[in-house]
């Protein structure tokens, strides 16, 4: 069977699964659900139902979830020609995993307990197989470099109790593995929006410091290669008004979407709708090829739009449990897929 084949058959299997996907409808239901079993209810009417059946309490769902999750990327893993198309969606969850075990490390050398119901299934690595290697300090058979950064991270941690620079060193590599795995399945519009993914990283992570005032001399290591976007360029934003980000970054695809946010609102919320911002712009701009039968582009789109599905439930979730403002629930909403 050709490429082009290949992926035509994976894509006839996409179209099929989209219609699980919840239509917007739904959302709105579950926005104006009064209580947690009223949402119970209309999920239950949904592709959620098998899920749904074995949970009793609210402290299952977030595991109804990540179950749900997991079974899509292992149905999708089971038909997909070029398996690291599904990995790339997976890493954030590996390097989450590491970071997590570190720290329970760390935490337990300092007196207290391991934390690892922090830890999640949905990783490419096997997580039985990471937390044996990890606890029994055998790093050299761990994956994507992490043979050599475990123990530069701990040994940071020794000396400094940095734990902010070893998260910063993870996360630097995770954007390296996307882009490395990216590279070898040469498919340019993959590589194009993993450099997007790295870019818009960049840009969140500015926001972040310029709330805290971080010093712009010191801010550059926070920020990743990889992008299309040059770092010192970026960097130099962080003085600026968030305001002018947009007209400074006219010349790439951020430019439109960072100048359309408001900006009326404190940081928080400032955060809040750059994140959705970025996260709906993702999705538009990986999902260009759904206008193709055989576009491999549409595996990593469709297990996008997944992932914002699950966001936006636990964002419902949360904001139910706090009693959030439903108009504001609804300005938080990520844009669906159908």
């Amino acid at each position: 069977m050709s490429s082009q084949e290949a992926y035509g058959y994976a894509v006839a299997r996409i179209r099929a699964m989209e219609h699980r996907l919840l239509d917007s409808g739904v959302l709105q239901r579950m926005i104006d659900a009064e209580d947690f079993s009223s949402i119970l209810k209309i999920l239950g009417e949904t592709s959620y139902s098998s899920e749904l059946s074995s949970q009793t309490t609210e402290s299952d769902f977030d595991k109804t979830l990540e179950a749900d999750l997991h079974n899509i990327y292992e149905e999708i893993y089971a038909f997909v020609p070029d398996k690291s198309l599904v990995d790339i969606m997976r890493l954030q969850y590996d390097f989450h995993n590491v970071k997590v075990l570190l720290k329970s490390m760390f935490n337990v050398r300092a007196g207290g307990k391991k934390r690892w119901d922090l830890l999640t299934s949905l990783g490419s690595y096997p997580l039985d197989d990471m937390i044996t290697n990890v606890e029994s300090e055998e790093y050299r058979l761990l994956p994507f470099g992490l043979s050599t950064l475990l123990p530069k991270c701990i040994t940071i941690w020794e000396q400094s109790k940095d734990v902010l620079e070893v998260e910063r060193l993870i996360d630097k590599r995770m954007f390296e593995v996307m882009l490395e795995k990216a590279k070898e399945l040469d498919m340019p519009g993959i590589i194009s929006w993993v450099k997007a993914r790295t870019d818009g990283e960049n840009i969140r992570t500015l926001l972040r410091l310029k709330r805290f005032n971080f010093d712009a001399s010191k801010a550059l290591p926070f920020l990743h290669e990889g992008g299309d976007i040059d770092i010192n360029m970026l960097v130099s934003l962080i003085t600026e008004p968030f305001e002018t980000w947009g007209r400074a970054l006219e010349f790439s695809d951020f430019g439109k979407m960072i100048g359309s946010i408001d900006v009326s609102c404190g940081f928080s919320d400032l955060i809040l709708s750059l994140e959705k911002a970025l996260e709906d712009f993702y999705l538009e701009k990986i999902g260009a090829g759904r206008y193709s039968s055989s576009d491999p582009a549409n595996i990593p789109a469709y297990l996008w739009a997944k992932e914002m599905e699950i966001k936006n439930i636990r964002v419902i979730m949360v904001s139910k449990r706090n009693k959030g403002d439903k108009d504001k629930l609804r300005g938080l909403m990520r844009h669906g897929y159908v």
